[in-house]
């Protein structure tokens, strides 16, 4: 068996063990300030390693998004979601690309279960013949476009931060995840999360999202205020169960990030790739649907992923994401 391939299994042995309900606790996310970024660095940096090697969770303020462009995309992601279904169904998921629209279709090793969710990922390279038309829905692709470009800036600064902090060259996460090469894998994903004002008492037994990892380096996610469900776990029992989780408060404008597999492995296991879920809403919370917006920064397919202490044998990013997205889709 080759080490790729062991990896795997582990990484899909590890979400099996872990889609029980648990219980809630109480746990602060920590807020990281990214205002006057050059002149804070050395401040920012810490700051973002504290919490990476530890929660693996943080919300940044001060990130310089502009609020007027985050609630126009979150306009445009829900008038793509009011599409008729044979329109959206003109632009589908192509099998390992991250491209396109899906319903019901991810599977979390969690749970067995299809998350309660529709999607449209945006992967620049292979958006071939998936952009709605201007006819379809005016400015959307214009303003995703735009939208996609703020968050991959804003990742790379993130991601220069840990650069600094493992050790690596100052570009090797610019150039590892370059959006004008032919390989650029990075992913915008807009997410409606099916409204539960109709459901059935049984239909509160699955989960909007399974417990699962993110398998990219970092994850930049957009909530809505009053829109809540994302939980957190960041440790495990002594029989490897994920048992307590805590609610990440959803706030306009605060972006809370996390580290996903792939950067855990990249940091040779420094940074934390922390267990997140997305709960069905209790009966007193809002029951409407749920809207989100991630970017997943996730290096280039021909990127070489290794640490700095060579832990785990070099792999390259497209193996790694094909890898991991063939055990969470049907």
């Amino acid at each position: 068996m080759t080490e790729t391939t062991s990896h795997h299994l582990a990484e899909l042995d590890k979400e099996s063990r872990i889609g029980g309900m648990g219980r809630e606790v109480e746990r602060d996310t920590p807020r990281i300030d990214m205002s006057d970024f050059f002149n804070r660095r050395a401040e920012i940096t810490e700051e973002l390693w504290e919490a990476a090697t530890g929660i693996g969770f943080f919300q940044l303020t001060g990130h310089g998004i502009p609020q007027t462009l985050i609630y126009e995309a979150f306009a445009l992601s829900a008038g793509f979601f009011d599409l008729p279904e044979e329109t959206k169904a003109g632009f589908p998921l192509k099998p390992g690309t991250n491209a396109g629209w899906e319903y019901k279709a991810q599977v979390r090793p969690s749970t067995g279960t299809a998350d309660q969710k529709e999607s449209y990922q945006i992967t620049l390279p292979r958006m071939a013949g998936l952009w709605p038309s201007e006819a379809d829905l005016a400015g959307f692709r214009a303003t995703m476009l735009a939208f996609e470009r703020e968050n991959w800036a804003l990742a790379m600064k993130v991601l220069s931060c840990f650069a600094d902090k493992l050790g690596f060259a100052p570009d090797l996460f610019v150039e590892g995840h370059d959006p004008l090469a032919p390989d650029y894998q990075s992913t915008l994903r807009l997410i409606h999360y099916l409204g539960m004002e109709d459901a059935k008492p049984e239909d509160f037994k699955f989960w909007r999202a399974g417990a699962h990892t993110d398998f990219d380096c970092l994850t930049l996610l957009h909530q809505r205020t009053g829109q809540g469900g994302l939980q957190l776990c960041p440790g495990k029992d002594s029989q490897g169960r994920a048992i307590e989780w805590s609610d990440v408060p959803p706030e306009d404008g605060i972006i809370t990030c996390n580290i996903g597999d792939m950067l855990m492995r990249w940091s040779d296991d420094r940074l934390q790739s922390t267990l997140h879920r997305v709960r069905m809403p209790k009966p007193e919370e809002y029951l409407g649907p749920r809207y989100s917006i991630a970017f997943f920064a996730q290096a280039n397919t021909e990127t070489m992923l290794e640490g700095p202490a060579r832990k785990y044998e070099p792999m390259t990013g497209g193996d790694y994401i094909k890898m991991r997205i063939g055990a969470n889709y049907k």
